[in-house]
């Protein structure tokens, strides 16, 4: 039987390409925006572009932030995509303060990257970058890069990065510029990913099939 995948449709982010591309790794995908359908989940995918205030704020509306909370805390798989890992920390300075849902300590803040000469780079970061491993993890063993090597490139579009509390919560980096984003997270059973693996051809659909497999 095929692992069922639940994506959050809280009205934000493109849905039908992540949907596509899990099918293609051979999950089996539910849309939903119900609290119970979220709870009830096998492993839970949270996607999303643009501000993080509006996406916190969707999640408010649809009555979907303590649910996906007490998913989390349960133990089940869950992956955040773009603004969906965003919002997995606890806040942004992205048009002013706002709360995320803290499964994760560290905050949201400004790219400002700058070339080697010291100029400012254009924002947002858009394009392929490589993702490297941190020094404060020994592998990407037992994770959603596992299987992958380090300078394997993915595909970004961001102006804001995750800045973790902890340097065991970085999964993976990349570099814009001289300035060091938070590419993959990972505490527990809660992965992110700055990047869009439904984007990032085979290396991508690798990440979603470990996600898939995942416990």
């Amino acid at each position: 039987m095929s692992p069922k995948v639940t994506i959050v449709d809280y009205g934000i982010g493109n849905l039908l390409s992540v949907a596509r591309a899990l099918e293609k790794c051979g999950a089996q995908v539910v849309l939903s925006n119900k609290p119970e359908e979220i709870l009830a989940a096998e492993r839970l995918v949270l996607p999303g572009v643009g501000a993080f205030s509006k996406g916190i704020q969707g999640l408010r509306e649809a009555g979907l932030v303590e649910p996906l909370k007490e998913y989390a805390n349960r133990g089940h798989p869950l992956l955040g995509i773009c603004l969906g890992m965003q919002m997995l920390f606890t806040s942004s300075s992205e048009f002013g303060e706002h709360q995320g849902l803290g499964l994760i300590e560290g905050q949201i803040v400004p790219i400002t990257p700058r070339d080697d000469s010291g100029k400012l780079m254009k924002v947002p970061h858009i394009g392929w970058s490589a993702l490297r491993k941190p020094n404060a993890i020994p592998s990407w063993g037992n994770s959603i890069l596992s299987g992958l090597r380090s300078d394997t490139h993915a595909y970004f579009v961001h102006s804001f990065t995750a800045s973790p509390v902890h340097e065991v919560d970085r999964l993976a980096d990349t570099y814009y510029g001289d300035s060091r984003i938070s590419a993959a997270v990972r505490k527990d059973n809660v992965s992110g990913c700055q990047f869009h693996p439904e984007k990032s051809g085979l290396a991508g659909l690798r990440i979603l099939e470990a996600f898939i497999g995942s416990r």
